[in-house]
């Protein structure tokens, strides 16, 4: 059982310092989960990946014992928020573009990213991964996993107990009928 799980059992079982000792052994993979992520986003991004990381903590539970069943749930978790995180963030930043205040910028830690993302894209994935998500939850969990927390195939199918093999067909999948859904309905 690796250490990782053993903590996992004992905030399970209530010791509170377990908890506090979870982070510690997380933060690097988070910290590069999401750099990985942050470089998918538009140039000029206001939110750094240590403080996305951050705010995925705290609302994954931070200190408070939070429960998860494996190093699985718990990244699946962190991904999930990672997603809502940057999809606040995006809102927000269209309601700045449209007069609801100015541009914050942090300038501790000041991390450059590419542009690849905008906010307008980033929204439509979004709607379009929550409408797939009812259709097969475990396809946009990968889909989770891969985009919004950055993980390679080997480490999603790990994080979801299948063949790297599958994940990669689930990932062709994926792709292909959330471009469909997010262009819209093909021409007949």
């Amino acid at each position: 059982m690796s250490e990782f799980t053993q903590i996992l059992e004992r905030v399970e079982h209530g010791d509170a310092r377990a908890a506090a000792e979870l982070l510690p052994i997380v933060y690097e993979e988070l910290r590069r989960l999401a750099s990985q992520k942050m470089v998918r986003e538009t140039a000029g991004h206001t939110l750094q990946p240590t403080a996305l990381v951050h705010e995925a903590w705290m609302r994954l539970g931070g200190n408070e014992a939070p429960v998860f069943q494996n190093r699985a749930h718990f990244f699946g978790a962190a991904a999930e928020a990672m997603r809502r995180i940057l999809i606040e963030h995006a809102r927000r930043r269209l309601a700045a573009k449209r007069g609801a205040g100015v541009e914050v910028v942090d300038l501790d830690g000041l991390e450059i990213s590419s542009p690849v993302a905008d906010d307008d894209q980033l929204l439509a994935l979004s709607e379009a991964l929550e409408k797939f998500s009812t259709m097969d939850a475990r396809k946009a969990e990968l889909v989770k996993l891969r985009y919004f927390a950055g993980m390679n195939f080997e480490e999603a199918a790990a994080a979801l107990g299948i063949a790297v093999p599958a994940a990669k067909q689930w990932w062709a999948y994926a792709r292909a009928w959330l471009t469909v859904e997010m262009r819209g309905s093909p021409p007949c």
